[in-house]
């Protein structure tokens, strides 16, 4: 699969990156290398192979999840950098 200049501006405009014309270059020869690895995999015969999540069987240790003390509404504000009587402020990051 061919990944054009055009995906990548597209891409870009996306996720608000902003990248000259060499990286844009770059990036669409990296991503066609990505994309066609994933394509050379897809092709790999895994008929009666049984799916697995961690290859090297460890186990995560875990606490049990118990609900502890809360902070109150004065607590949980007291270090925020801007804020309100009710709430933290920050900075809106998506435009339309």
């Amino acid at each position: 699969m061919a990944i054009t200049e055009q995906d990548i501006r597209h891409l870009c405009k996306l996720s608000s990156l902003s990248l000259g014309d060499a990286e844009i270059n770059r990036m669409s020869k990296e991503l066609e290398a990505i994309v066609g690895y994933v394509q050379q995999l897809q092709e790999v015969d895994t008929t009666g192979v049984e799916p697995i999540a961690n290859v090297a069987g460890l186990e995560n240790v875990t606490r049990p999840d118990v609900p502890a003390g809360m902070l109150t509404q004065r607590q949980a504000l007291a270090n925020a950098p801007q804020r309100n009587e009710v709430a933290i402020l920050v900075p809106k990051v998506v435009e339309r």
